[in-house]
């Protein structure tokens, strides 16, 4: 039997009429009427993931009256050079595996497909007639296709990123799987070879790869993604977890997310600045380091504020000073005030009132309703909290009263006779210092000062005397004391008389 070509024209005509999707190549031998010789290939062009498996399928017809005796695959069939099977080509034999049934189709399965599987690969049949023998032209092209992930290294939050999941060749139908860190994303996205992220937030950093429905087990290698963004999440923690007492040594710390890196940490308090650097120390504090902190962290792309703390400074009372609801003299019946301030935190819990260093009363205020010359003298207050206690400076209490307790005292303790020396005295008790004394004999006045002198009494001068003692306040008389002047008798006796003991005892 004589074998030939079927005419190039025909086959033209029918690959313009073919559908895109199924090119058929169909290679026809003429023989005896009703019989022909034909191949035909699934796909003329195979994209294949590296790594998967790949079928290349045909189904095929020839003259009646011949057996097939063998079918199998080539690759790169070179004219003249007899072909091998692939099963036998080397690197080719435990990733081999034909598949056929009856009904003229035949299958190559090729598993763990390699770059350098790239090849034309052609399907060939021999009969139980030496000469009667067809490979299927033009074959099957193999590309093989790693996945990339196409993504910029770095962004800017906000910005918009589009994540391409890249092949060198077509595949068929594809169903791309996104993953980022590993988790994945497909839920969330289109199953598409394009991954939108729009904006970009910080959220979005991480490392993506991609891979087939299918062939999740040979995904692309992953491509990080790095957003810039300015800082956020910005917060102050303090050193002491507890009550923060004067004296003290307090760090503040600021921490944020950014990226790039915070380069500039400037600290407020208020909206005064107070320092640069991660961390801010007070190594002494005081009171007046009291208020509200925030720091403000910056990098390249923009800054944020932290929200703010406060600390709270605990000390015990100081500046601790008492005012007299009086600002001017205190006279003795008057009511007087005295009120303790100072500046404490907490706030004062004990207020003790001490005249001297007797304790007089409790509260802020200590109030003395009818006020008499024996409150004069020193007062204090002493402050505490939990923290301390402080006294205050002493105030005096100055009672301005008129004169009281008045007395006189006679100089001559026995009989005052006449033409004697007597001295009265006149004491008082009186603030301000009694400013006039004087001497009263019965109604009459009769002298000036604090003494009152009569050189060379008579009788004349028996009677009451007092006397009246003032100051600026007021003044008050003396009880009346009487002066009993005795006289001396002129007796001319003779000495007869006085050795008279009867005379004598009379006398």
């Amino acid at each position: 039997m004589r074998v030939e070509k079927a005419p190039i024209l025909p086959v033209m005509m029918f690959l313009k009429m073919a559908s895109p999707l199924h090119l058929v190549f169909l290679f026809m031998i003429s023989g005896a009427l009703g019989n022909e010789w034909s191949v035909t290939y699934s796909k003329l062009n195979l994209c294949s993931l590296n790594g998967s498996t790949v079928f290349m399928n045909v189904t095929y017809t020839h003259p009646t009256g011949l057996t097939v005796e063998n079918r199998f695959w080539l690759i790169n069939p070179v004219k003249g050079k007899e072909p091998t099977d692939l099963r036998n080509e080397s690197g080719y034999s435990d990733r081999v595996e034909y598949l056929g049934d009856e009904q003229k189709h035949f299958s190559l399965r090729l598993s763990d497909v390699k770059k350098s599987d790239e090849h034309r690969y052609c399907f060939r049949i021999t009969t139980n007639v030496e000469k009667e023998r067809y490979q299927g032209e033009p074959g099957v092209r193999l590309t093989v296709t790693d996945l990339q992930v196409i993504a910029p290294a770095e962004v800017t939050e906000g910005q918009s990123v589009v994540l391409i999941c890249k092949t060198t060749c077509s595949l068929t139908d594809p169903t791309f799987i996104w993953y980022k860190n590993r988790r994945d994303l497909t839920t969330n996205t289109p199953k598409s070879n394009e991954l939108h992220l729009q904006p970009v937030s910080s959220e979005d950093a991480g490392s993506y790869s991609c891979a087939v429905r299918g062939y999740e087990h040979l995904p692309s290698p992953a491509q990080t993604l790095r957003v810039r963004y300015p800082p956020k999440n910005v917060s102050v923690s303090i050193s002491s977890s507890g009550e923060i007492v004067e004296g003290s040594s307090v760090t503040l710390t600021c921490s944020s997310d950014a990226n790039p890196p915070v380069e500039n940490y400037t600290w407020f308090k208020g909206t005064t600045s107070v320092g640069k650097g991660k961390t801010y120390n007070i190594s002494k504090i005081r009171s007046e380091d009291s208020g509200e902190y925030k720091c403000k962290c910056s990098n390249e792309v923009g800054h944020q504020d932290s929200i703010s703390v406060t600390l709270n400074v605990l000390y015990p009372p100081k500046n601790i000073s008492v005012s007299m609801s009086s600002s001017g003299e205190i006279v003795e019946g008057s009511s007087v005030t005295l009120t303790c301030s100072s500046d404490a935190n907490p706030r004062v819990e004990n207020y003790t009132w001490f005249k001297g260093t007797t304790s007089v009363g409790q509260g802020n205020t200590y109030t003395i309703s009818k006020i008499s010359s024996e409150d004069s003298g020193e007062y204090k207050c002493k402050c505490s909290n939990d923290v301390g206690h402080q006294d205050s400076i002493s105030v005096t209490l100055n009672v301005l009263y008129p004169p009281k307790n008045i007395s006189v005292s006679i100089s001559s303790p026995g009989e005052i006779v006449e033409g004697s020396s007597v001295t009265l005295t006149c004491s008082s008790d009186a603030n301000p210092p009694v400013e006039n004394y004087t001497w009263f004999k019965g109604t009459t006045s009769v002298g000036k000062g604090n003494t009152y002198n009569i050189s060379k009494i008579r009788s004349e001068d028996s009677g009451e005397y007092k006397c009246n003692c003032s100051n600026e306040v007021g003044h008050q008389d003396s009880i009346s004391v009487t002066l009993s002047v005795l006289c001396k008798l002129k007796l001319k006796i003779s000495s007869q008389l006085i050795r008279d003991k009867t005379l004598i005892d009379l006398l």
